[in-house]
């Protein structure tokens, strides 16, 4: 069998070369045909060496950058061979500077990335970074003391303004709660011309910065996320630091409104007359620059940025279960790569004692390139920021192409009992997952991994399940208002049920209130002198008037035998079990069958009933019930000066 397989293998190979000759030698010696070589020996590609050549060619990578206004990405994205593509087309790379919504993250396959995650808000909104940071200070105080005071306005207005009255001494900024590069930012020494409606964010203003030949300033650190599940967090070694353009001074009623001296925003600074435009002592310069300032003046350089990645670590920690709940909601079939990555500005303000305090989040940090210093810092960090997500890893024509499978498999239910072949045993293949954490830790580029980082910070991933908002002053403002209200309207029901109960019960009442049915029965029947009930439905009342009875003489009883424990445990006196049946009052019961027998009266007085059954026995609808208990209205129709009563023809 072997040798018989063998040559007919070797018979399929010399017809296809017999074939090629043949279609080679046809196209060489055609006079038509000027591109063909004239030689006649020219060699054979073989079939084997261009399927090797097709399989090793890669797909080109592609990238939205339709809600991506920065030229810098667009020039990192070209060098890296990924072609620009519209939202309608299946690109692998979506660049946005705006946040994901649900319904765009819902719509991506298992091989396309997005620069944000879903949750990130929860960081990069100033009043949503106060929330959490505010929170997380209440569970763990000496791990979060790195923030500012800071309260949400107008919600915790009133505790603000408690706290200004009792440090006069105290400068506060006000900041909104949105906001961008500088706008609305302003120092106040007073929260009184603040109005109470206005949504803000009030923060004590760090009066003690460390200054740099006389000046404020802030560093911009550049930070990588490139999964939240499992988190994964790089910080870039080089970064921006920001200068102000006046020469510091405490604040004070005079210098409070110059924005240059207090404020550090490059998008401000950049207006004034005194911004230098130097990469060495400049308004802007590197953090390497910085470094070598701080070096020079003692400055422990690895305690310093140890501290720093600590603060990024513990704030994005503060908003990692939003981010982990988000992911998993928005991406639940993402299993090639993990959908998601975000470069993430932290602005970081050094006090004069070298304590790092954290002013906010930028969820979309600039990357334009005015200077040459900016394309330096930007461009390789876009560059090193491509390189280790590994853009190649993921083939989009073999995960479409296992979808399309997927979906024909389970329309044909087909695949349910897959045969077992048995196979040599090979070592387990490793899975994305690990092959992504490879090579990130493999290149690295000039990024540095600062968690996962040991056991340091499993503690702060306990985080309480209670609400993200819990413990501040407006929640505590709502508990208290809701529990005024349960107050009122317990009081309230308490009065009610006070009201309907008798004040003294005693065993006489059932009798009394027998008599008094009684009577009311008598006068209903009084009503109705032309119709008798029959006497099943007098059996019924009989029942119905015992069952009420015995249920008064229930309530009574039930009523002494618990006022003496209630009193002994000071409980209000109409406090009864819920399974017993509530007291009728006399009151309401006299004028309930009052009201039934007005009803009735109306009814039979009017005569509709008469007409009713009138109308229906002309029309032939009555049935033999309807006949036996109400014909007596037939023959009361039959009496002389009864009305007529005329009906439309159709009816006839």
């Amino acid at each position: 069998m072997v040798t018989a397989e063998q040559h007919a293998k070797e018979d399929i190979a010399d017809n296809i070369t017999s074939i090629l000759l043949k279609t080679y030698e046809s196209k060489m010696y055609d006079e038509d045909d000027t591109s063909q070589p004239t030689s006649c020996t020219a060699p054979i590609i073989p079939i084997e060496t261009t399927r090797k050549k097709k399989k090793r060619k890669r797909s080109q990578i592609t990238i939205c950058l339709t809600n991506c206004r920065y030229e810098s990405i667009r020039k990192v994205a070209s060098a890296f061979g990924m072609r620009e593509v519209s939202e309608d087309e299946a690109w692998n790379f979506y660049w946005t500077d705006m946040s994901v919504s649900v319904e765009r993250a819902k719509e991506m396959k298992r091989f396309q990335r997005i620069n944000h995650f879903p949750g990130m808000l929860e960081i990069c909104r100033k009043d949503l970074l106060a929330r959490n940071l505010n929170r997380m200070q209440k569970i763990y105080p000496k791990e979060y003391s790195f923030f500012p005071k800071t309260w949400c306005l107008p919600a915790d207005f009133g505790e603000a303004l408690n706290y200004s009255k009792s440090r006069k001494n105290k400068t506060f900024i006000i900041k909104p709660e949105c906001g961008s590069q500088g706008r609305g930012i302003y120092l106040t020494k007073s929260l009184k011309d603040i109005k109470p409606t206005d949504k803000l964010i009030c923060q004590v203003y760090l009066s003690k910065p460390y200054l740099v030949d006389g000046y404020k300033f802030d560093i911009r650190v550049y930070t990588l996320i490139t999964s939240c599940d499992p988190l994964r967090i790089f910080v870039y070694n080089e970064g921006l630091v920001r200068f102000a353009t006046s020469r510091y001074a405490d604040p004070n009623a005079n210098n409070t409104t110059n924005v240059f001296m207090h404020l550090t925003n490059y998008a401000l600074n950049k207006h004034s007359r005194t911004y230098v435009y130097d990469s060495e002592a400049g308004s802007k310069r590197k953090i390497s620059t910085l470094n070598k300032v701080l070096l020079s003046q003692g400055v422990d350089l690895d305690r310093l940025w140890h501290s720093i990645d600590q603060v990024i670590v513990k704030t994005i920690i503060s908003a990692w279960p939003i981010l982990k709940h988000s992911y998993h909601a928005c991406f639940p079939s993402h299993d090639m790569v993990h959908a998601c990555f975000e470069i993430l500005g932290f602005d970081i303000l050094l006090d004069h004692k070298l304590h790092p305090y954290i002013l906010e989040v930028n969820h979309s940090p600039s990357f334009h390139t005015d200077t040459q210093l900016d394309r330096e810092v930007k461009e390789s960090l876009l560059t090193d920021t491509f390189t280790m997500l590994n853009i190649w890893q993921c083939d989009k024509k073999r995960v479409l192409e296992e979808d399309r499978k997927r979906i024909r498999d389970r329309l044909l239910q087909t695949n349910k009992f897959a045969e077992y072949t048995p196979t040599e045993e090979k070592e387990p293949e490793r899975s994305p997952w690990q092959t992504q954490i490879q090579w990130e830790e493999t290149h690295l580029g000039n990024f540095r991994r600062v968690y996962p980082a040991g056991a340091q910070y499993a503690a702060l991933f306990q985080q309480p399940a209670g609400s993200l908002y819990a413990g501040t002053a407006a929640s505590r403002a709502r508990g208290d208002c809701t529990r005024v209200q349960r107050e009122e309207f317990q009081q309230t029901k308490a009065k009610a049920e006070a009201l309907k109960k008798p004040s003294q019960p005693k065993a006489k009442e059932g009798e009394k209130k027998e008599k008094e049915e009684e009577g009311a029965t008598s006068n209903i029947n009084s009503t109705d002198d032309k119709i008798k009930p029959r006497p099943k439905d007098v059996k019924r009342k009989d029942k119905e008037r015992e069952d009420k009875g015995k249920l008064v003489a229930k309530s009574s009883l039930a009523q002494q035998s618990v006022t003496a424990p209630e009193e002994k445990e000071s409980k209000p006196p109409y406090v009864l079990c819920s399974y017993e049946p509530d007291p009728i009052v006399e009151k309401e019961e006299r004028e309930r069958v009052n009201l039934l027998a007005q009803r009735d009266f109306l009814i039979r007085s009017y005569g509709m009933l008469e007409q009713i059954y009138l109308v229906m026995k002309k029309m032939g609808t009555l049935r033999p019930e309807d006949e036996r208990k109400y014909g007596v209205y037939g023959r009361l129709s039959v009496v002389p000066h009864s009305p007529k009563i005329i009906y439309p023809k159709n009816l006839e």
